[in-house]
């Protein structure tokens, strides 16, 4: 029952709360957030100056938070107690095994990520809010109430005990990984009929010659990850005869999700999120956003309290659905390339940013900032920055020896070269492409 009244809440919260009641909302859980942060966490004992706040002004006297302090202060900031040293064991471990399921010490999903910032993230998520995950994906994952049960073929690198939770008598989720081959594909997405698929921009390009079968069954189909270009959903709902949604999930919260209309709306109830400018002016009507500061106000195991995002967005116009939650025209900093190498049987074979950026950081915890580039088909030139630079040379042999032992699992051949680079980290080229192929090879 109480996950049924979340789900309530939360159809309510985007559709009838006013302007008003919604910063009123988000005052409450904010000073919510920070009290139980206070009291259980050293970092934000030391670093938050007060005991509530009063306003949204008082709250942004609160220092920043990015990756690289959240790892650097993990033991002190999470409010169970957890030290990195063992939660990174633990996440490394599942990696290597291809082991995504369980829970850390029967408590918390531990995810491994290196979003759009090069080194690697531990974020953890309460079991109770993932137990939850059903009613919360009924009520924000843009899909109508009109096709279920949901039958769907989610396209992923690995399906994580976060997702498997989503599982339910009205949801049934069937992993399928990327790097599957198509025929199986649409073998697994016949055999459950699916009515949606979800998968980013790239995989579901790969699935257009197959549109005629998908037509079948499936009525939806939902993007992320990626950016979706404009001129990109309408061939996808022109090709596939069913309508494209997008849905904004990152390590650090369930960040957006589609109304009725198919707009991609800030889930004002579940992250705070502020936006400012390249001058460091707020941002609230359509504009290009510089800077992204978001607050997850329901995981308390390990709080993000003003945390900088490395995503970037454009806001949009008020939509027409009445939600008083704002817009998010475009997402920017999800625009990495694929790239492509040739299997020993001569075919050309598509690794995905997310595949290739986990074999990077997997292979060293001394990794600052990376970014790669390919030239043709086969090769991946790595300009790193290591934390200590004096090891280099160690950490580039550690990198390119677990690509080709992961590529080897492909039956794909890759050229490795790794070369020396300091990045400047106040500029945000990074923020937009991490994976570059150039074009014209």
């Amino acid at each position: 029952m109480n996950g049924l009244l979340d789900a309530f809440r939360l159809f309510y919260h985007r559709r009838w709360l006013s302007e008003k009641k919604l910063q009123r909302y988000q005052l409450k859980k904010l000073n919510q957030l920070i009290q139980y942060a206070k009291k259980h966490s050293e970092y934000y004992q030391q670093v938050i100056p007060f005991d509530t706040i009063s306003s949204f002004d008082q709250f942004e006297e609160i220092g920043l938070l990015n990756k690289q302090r959240l790892m650097e202060n993990f033991d002190t900031i999470n409010t169970l107690g957890y030290q990195l040293e063992d939660v990174m064991e633990y996440a490394l471990s599942k990696e290597q095994r291809k082991d995504y399921y369980g829970y850390y010490q029967d408590r918390v999903v531990v995810g491994l990520s290196s979003g759009t910032s090069g080194n690697k993230g531990v974020y953890l998520t309460d079991r109770s809010l993932t137990k939850k995950l059903p009613f919360v994906f009924l009520a924000r994952s843009g899909i109508p109430l009109k096709l279920l049960p949901y039958r769907i073929s989610f396209f992923l690198r690995v399906f994580s005990q976060g997702f498997q939770d989503i599982n339910s008598p009205l949801i049934k989720l069937q992993y399928i990984h990327t790097m599957s081959e198509s025929k199986v594909m649409i073998e697994k997405i016949r055999s459950q009929r699916s009515n949606i698929i979800m998968g980013p921009p790239s995989l579901l390009r790969k699935l257009l010659p197959y549109k005629d079968e998908l037509k079948k069954t499936v009525k939806l189909i939902v993007s992320y990850a990626e950016v979706l270009e404009k001129a990109q959903k309408m061939e996808f709902e022109r090709e596939f005869g069913a309508k494209v949604i997008e849905i904004y999930q990152a390590s650090e919260g369930q960040m957006a999700s589609a109304c009725s209309y198919g707009n991609l709306h800030i889930n004002e109830d579940l992250v705070y999120v502020e936006l400012f400018d390249e001058h460091g002016r707020q941002v609230n009507e359509p504009n290009k956003v510089a800077s992204m500061i978001i607050t997850n106000l329901v995981n308390y195991v390990q709080p993000l309290i003003r945390y900088q995002m490395n995503d970037m967005i454009r806001l949009g116009h008020p939509c027409g659905c009445g939600s008083r939650f704002r817009v998010i025209d475009t997402i920017v900093g999800r625009s990495d390339d694929v790239f492509y190498f040739q299997n020993k049987q001569s075919q050309r074979v598509p690794i995905y940013p997310d595949i290739l950026s986990r074999w990077i950081i997997t292979a060293t915890d001394n990794l600052l900032e990376f970014q790669v580039i390919q030239k043709k088909d086969g090769d991946m030139f790595i300009e790193m920055q290591c934390k200590d630079e004096q090891s280099f040379d160690i950490e580039a042999h550690k990198i390119r020896k677990n690509i080709l032992e992961h590529a080897r699992e492909y039956n794909v051949m890759i050229d490795v070269e790794c070369k020396q680079r300091s990045f400047d980290q106040n500029k945000s080229s990074l923020k937009h492409k991490r994976f570059i192929r150039q074009k014209g090879d």
